[in-house]
């Protein structure tokens, strides 16, 4: 799937599905926040979302098979409950599947609660199309019945009748995202390519769909109802994935503990790389972000159609971003850093791979300490960034385009050579240039390979293995030198080169021997103008070029998206 399919599905979802039908803005009593899976305190939130909202639009959804548009009568019995957030959620079908379209943005209050927070916001996702979920409307019986603990770590295993997906209640560390303040009051969160999903069943949607209807489904294509059989008689004995045959057939139940949602998978499904195959794929605009210690979110507003405020404090200081989508395919964005000052950012869609492992992740062990916390504020995210668009500073290499294939010769599996590389546009009051190559590993911690600072405003370019350019700081193994790619395990790795134009060259106290990227981040709080970035992919044992995508449509296994989380 190319960027201009992403573009345009996102557009679609501003145009087509809109965010909101009215203006609204959401607040709770921040003094409730523990209450995270109390359901008479998600109740009152809900009532009080819903007066904003006043009477929910009716609209009869357009059911579209093969190009025909039947009759209600002729759907699926699993469609019933999605139908019931129509139009935002459009429901197809043919003879194997339901297919369920959404902009994957539910219609209650988001993040609000959150203490464990990876800096990442609600974006709408184009899940239309060959991008939509898929749910078996046969499920067939596994041979052998799949749990989900310390499993299906990435991805989806579930999905709400609200279009929302429905993530393992364990992250891709094996903690329990609830347990460890990771999610808000509705158990959800969002996950590196700013997707909202759940990690515990959404116990508030019985009260919209009935108690006669399943809540989610999960994607072995069983229904998953909630708290009571849909006659709201009791449940009774459940296996050890949270389902049971009943006469109304086999189906999971929500519960709030663990494992709040089905405990593993009755029905067949497809593993692949950690996560039930195929999926949707989720298109990020701002790369990962990284945990931001001492921060609570403490509301969220929606004060006009697809416009966005996230309200947060960090150890008592108030802050805030204040984000768009527009017409034109941009995503403006402005940090309000309190103490910190404000940074304005303008990202473009640009097509990824999904968010990977769940977002849980932590620093590694070269993480930030305390006087390098401010940086996760001033710079919006120490992984990949967007270009600066406000600016139009922009970084090319001769040897590779952005998002293409990293030539051998630059990796560890070549000569090493230090790649060549040109930058334009540099804001004016450029005083200095900074360099960091870098890379987030599978297990969500950041290495890099090449940190260069003091590099002359003057300078627009660096020539292959340059040297006597700059200062050059270490590798994250320690070395002060360009570390080649080398990266263990098959498969297509991508590395981040972003160049800073710098306000002032950066004041760091300690010798180069000991400035990694995470101190030279630190040292250019601040002083940062504007980032450009140059993304380049390298598989080992073989080439890749990721702007093509994995094929969708399947082949069942084709590599669908790592996922919202």
């Amino acid at each position: 799937m190319n960027a201009k399919y992403f573009l345009c599905s996102y557009l679609l979802v501003v145009v087509l599905v809109p965010l909101q039908v009215t203006a609204h803005s959401w607040h709770a009593d921040i003094s409730e926040h523990e209450i995270v899976f109390d359901e008479a305190y998600r109740a009152k939130l809900l009532a009080e979302f819903m007066s904003h909202q006043g009477d929910r639009q009716s609209a009869t959804p357009q059911l579209v098979a093969n190009g025909v548009i039947p009759s209600v009568s002729k759907a699926p019995a699993q469609a019933a409950p999605f139908m019931v957030f129509a139009p935002k959620v459009n429901t197809k079908w043919d003879n194997d599947f339901m297919y369920i379209e959404s902009n994957g943005m539910p219609d209650h209050p988001m993040m609000i609660g959150i203490t464990n927070w990876q800096q990442q916001v609600p974006l709408p996702h184009p899940y239309f199309g060959d991008n939509a979920w898929r749910i078996p409307l046969h499920p067939v019986v596994a041979k052998e019945p799949a749990s989900i603990k310390n499993r299906f770590l990435r991805g989806a295993i579930a999905l709400g009748v609200n279009g929302i997906p429905i993530f393992n209640p364990q992250n891709n560390r094996g903690e329990v995202s609830q347990e460890i303040g990771e999610l808000d009051q509705w158990g959800s969160h969002c996950g590196r390519a700013d997707d909202y999903h759940y990690h515990a069943a959404p116990l508030h949607l019985q009260s919209i769909v009935g108690k006669g209807q399943p809540i989610a489904y999960a994607l072995d294509g069983y229904p998953i109802f909630g708290l009571t059989e849909p006659d709201g008689s009791p449940i009774g004995q459940m296996d050890a994935l949270n389902g049971h045959e009943t006469s109304i057939g086999y189906h999971y139940h929500a519960s709030t503990k663990y494992p709040y949602v089905n405990g593993g998978f009755h029905g067949e499904v497809v593993e692949r790389e950690g996560q039930v195959d195929p999926q949707p794929r989720a298109g990020g605009v701002r790369g990962a972000g990284s945990p931001l210690r001492g921060a609570k979110i403490t509301g969220f507003e929606s004060s006009t159609a697809n416009s966005y405020k996230l309200n947060y404090e960090v150890n008592g200081d108030p802050r805030a971003i204040l984000y768009s989508v527009n017409m034109d395919g941009t995503f403006p964005f402005e940090y309000q850093n309190g103490k910190g000052g404000t940074i304005k950012e303008i990202y473009t869609q640009r097509q990824r791979s999904g968010g990977g492992p769940d977002e849980g992740r932590r620093r590694g062990p070269n993480g930030l300490g305390a006087d390098e916390q401010a940086i996760s504020s001033a710079l919006p995210t120490p992984a990949p960034r967007a270009t600066n668009a406000s600016s139009g500073f922009t970084l090319i290499s001769p040897i590779v385009t952005n998002g293409g294939t990293y030539p051998v010769e630059y990796t560890g599996d070549g000569a090493g050579s230090t790649p060549p590389l040109s930058w334009s546009g540099a804001p004016e009051g450029t005083k200095s240039f900074a360099i960091i190559m870098h890379h987030l590993d599978p297990e969500g911690k950041t290495k890099w390979y090449w940190t260069l600072y003091n590099i002359h405003a003057n300078t627009t370019h660096l020539d292959k293995n340059t040297q006597g350019v700059g200062t050059l700081g270490t590798s994250f193994k320690g070395e002060r030198s360009y570390e080649p790619p080398h990266s263990k395990g098959p498969g297509p790795k991508t590395y981040v080169i972003t160049v800073y134009a710098l306000s002032a060259p950066p004041q760091i106290s300690v010798p180069a021997s000991q400035v990694s990227a995470e101190v030279l981040w630190a040292a250019m709080k601040d002083r940062t103008l504007a980032s450009a970035d140059l993304s380049v992919v390298y598989s080992r044992g073989g080439t890749t070029d990721l702007r093509k995508g994995p094929p969708r449509n399947p082949p069942p296994d084709d590599g669908r998206k790592p996922a919202p989380r």
